[in-house]
C-alpha cells in the first residue's frame, strides 16, 4: 500500500536510529502527510518495518493528540479545553466554531476541509482562550479573530507560523 519511495525513506529514518522503535512516531507523521491519516493498513505495514506489532503501534497513536486514526479535514481545529481555557471561555469558542462550521466537536466538515477537536493545554495559557490550526496557534479567541482566521483560509493565505 505505501509507495516505494516511502518505504525507502523510512528504512533510512529508521537505520538512523539506535532502536527502530525510536523512530515509530516519526514514521507515523511521515506517513499521515502522505495520506492524511494513519489507516489501519498503514498502521500494519509501518509496524512491519518498525520490527513492532501493530497494537504497539495503535498505542502510541492513541496516545499523540497528532496522530489520526481516522480521516480528518485539510484543517484541523483544536480548540484547547484546558482549565485556564476553559475559565476563560472554551465552550463559546467551541459553540461559534461548531455553528459557524456546522459540525459538531469532533465532527469534519461534508466538504472535507475542517475538522474540529478538543486538546488538552496547548502552552497559551496567557493568551486564554486558545486554538491550534494545523500547525499554527491562536490566542485571546474573539467570534471576529475566528471569522478572521477562518477568513485567511478561505483566501489560502499562508498559514504557518503562531499568533
Amino acid at each position: 500500500m505505501l509507495p516505494d519511495e516511502l518505504k525507502l525513506k523510512l528504512r533510512e529514518v529508521i537505520a538512523g536510529a539506535e532502536s527502530p522503535r525510536e523512530k515509530a512516531i516519526d514514521v507515523m507523521f511521515e506517513i499521515q502527510e502522505l495520506q492524511g491519516w494513519m489507516s489501519d493498513e498503514a498502521m500494519v505495514e509501518a509496524a512491519e518495518l518498525l520490527g513492532m506489532t501493530p497494537l504497539e503501534l495503535e498505542e502510541l497513536a492513541t496516545f499523540y493528540d497528532y496522530i489520526y486514526r481516522s480521516p480528518v479535514g485539510k484543517y484541523v481545529i483544536k480548540v484547547c479545553d484546558s482549565t485556564v481555557c476553559w475559565l476563560e471561555g472554551h465552550q463559546r469558542v467551541v459553540d461559534y466554531l461548531s455553528g459557524r462550521l456546522g459540525i459538531p466537536l469532533g465532527g469534519t466538515s461534508a466538504d472535507g476541509l475542517f475538522t474540529l477537536l478538543p486538546v488538552c493545554c496547548i502552552g497559551y495559557c496567557d493568551r486564554a482562550p486558545a486554538m491550534v490550526i494545523n500547525k499554527r496557534v491562536f490566542g485571546n479567541l474573539t467570534p471576529e479573530k475566528i471569522d478572521r482566521v477562518l477568513g485567511q483560509l478561505a483566501e489560502k493565505a499562508d498559514f504557518s507560523g503562531s499568533e
